[in-house]
């Protein structure tokens, strides 16, 4: 078995100009044009297989990215730059600082720091 994400899109382009600068990945050109995989160079983390749809994100992601980081106000302000939005600023909670993004279409990931300094198991 191999996971692969799934996100839908309005933009094809747009959401991977976003995702390959946040994550790091690189798109994989293929023949379909509603589809657009982005994968990463090293191999370490799943596919993101980016959708285009035609209808917009409406209500609350019920699956979402976490992404653990050494310094959320750094990384919050990187991906600012991106192109996200703070949905919801750095919070504490349950030994993690963290806060939730969306990306230029509003899906929600989260910026997750742990207080004891590691990216965790």
């Amino acid at each position: 078995m191999r996971l692969v994400w799934v996100l839908d899109t309005n933009d094809l382009g747009a959401a991977a100009d976003f995702w390959c600068a946040v994550l790091g990945f690189v798109r994989e050109e293929g023949d379909h044009p509603v589809y657009l995989a982005l994968r990463d160079p090293a191999g370490r983390w799943p596919d993101l297989l980016l959708q285009e749809v035609p209808e917009p994100r409406a209500g609350k992601n019920r699956m979402h990215l976490d992404m653990v980081v050494h310094d959320l106000e750094a990384e919050t302000a990187r991906v600012r730059a991106l192109g996200a939005r703070v949905v919801r600023p750095a919070f504490e909670e349950d030994g993690h600082r963290l806060a939730v993004l969306g990306d230029p279409e509003g899906n929600e990931f989260c910026l997750v720091e742990r207080l004891d300094g590691t990216l965790g198991p």
